[in-house]
């Protein structure tokens, strides 16, 4: 797999919802609200991105008692989240100044 800096997924918010929803199938809206202590309004931007990005998907099942929204990563969100990742990994990897160098 081949690291690729991704703008979209980049951004601290969408990278944490990314890293969650990595790490499960799907995650309540709430919950994910709850983990990041952002507002409503606040995370439904990031999620749009992210969906209009083809990262996320969005479902509100029916059923009984009070509707939930469901936040999910696409193939596509999971491919893009695992090479930003990568990504970031080489930038750690990436040597510095050699030892006992100085700025003038």
């Amino acid at each position: 797999m081949n690291g690729r800096f991704d703008e979209v997924i980049h951004a601290p918010n969408r990278l944490r919802i990314c890293a969650l929803l990595a790490a499960s199938s799907v995650a309540e809206f709430a919950a994910l609200r709850e983990v990041l202590g952002v507002a409503d309004s606040v995370l439904s931007k990031h999620v749009k991105v992210l969906q209009d990005a083809g990262y996320v998907t969005v479902s509100k099942p029916t059923g009984r008692g009070r509707v939930k929204t469901w936040v999910s990563l696409t193939a596509e969100g999971r491919r893009a989240y695992a090479g930003h990742v990568q990504a970031l990994k080489a930038l750690l990897d990436t040597p510095g100044l050699p030892a006992g160098a100085q700025h003038e």
